[in-house]
């Protein structure tokens, strides 16, 4: 997987260096474009944190550590900065079945990142919002808990939970703005939301911890 991960990034780094207006491609992603010490950064959010990226030799680094960023998210935040259309958001939800080629991705999709939240939120969704506040993400009126979570500026995931009970088991849907092919193909969103739900169950982890 990682070599898949090592080209993908090699081809996001060349398709941005590529660009001709960065100033305008930022625009549409919401990002910033400034120079500092005679080179070109790009600041932009992703999952609650800030992040620089140079161009035109690309490199990715956070803006408040010195942490390596973890290649997925390098290639994500590639992905999004060269993808960007720049749509203004309509507000009209969809579900991962509906994005292009959702349906024949759902069953990976509903593995790898709507089952951990069932597993590990299910049985007491209200913990998913204290998780969520650590990604800046904020309730929604969806099912019996939901959150708002803005991976990227253009790019908000709602993870919507219902609480099981004995004779039902916990359900739940993850769901996006209907812009959201715009900035990010199904596989790069299938990457993101597994990458948020692990996430969460790490800092609901963090919080079990005894101090």
């Amino acid at each position: 997987m990682s070599i898949g991960y090592e080209l993908a990034y090699k081809l996001a780094c060349e398709q941005l260096a590529e660009i001709g207006d960065i100033e305008q491609q930022c625009l549409k992603s919401g990002a910033r474009c400034q120079v500092m010490d005679s080179k070109k950064v790009i600041i932009i959010q992703y999952l609650n944190r800030s992040y620089l990226v140079t161009v035109p030799e690309i490199e990715i680094s956070l803006t408040d550590s010195g942490d390596e960023v973890p290649i997925r998210d390098k290639v994500l935040i590639l992905h999004y900065l060269t993808s960007a259309k720049g749509t203004l958001a309509t507000n009209k939800l969809i579900t991962f079945k509906e994005l292009p080629g959702g349906a024949n991705y759902f069953p990976a999709f509903y593995k790898r990142a709507t089952k951990p939240l069932l597993d590990y939120f299910g049985k007491e969704p209200h913990l998913l919002v204290a998780a969520a506040e650590k990604l800046g993400g904020h309730k929604a009126d969806y099912g019996d808990v939901a959150v708002t979570i803005s991976a990227f500026s253009r790019v908000p995931i709602t993870i919507v939970l219902w609480q099981g009970d004995e004779e039902f088991a916990p359900q739940g849907s993850i769901i996006f703005d209907a812009t959201v092919s715009d900035y990010l193909s199904t596989e790069d969103i299938n990457v993101l939301c597994e990458t948020i739900a692990w996430r969460l169950v790490s800092f609901l982890k963090e919080s079990e911890v005894p101090h």
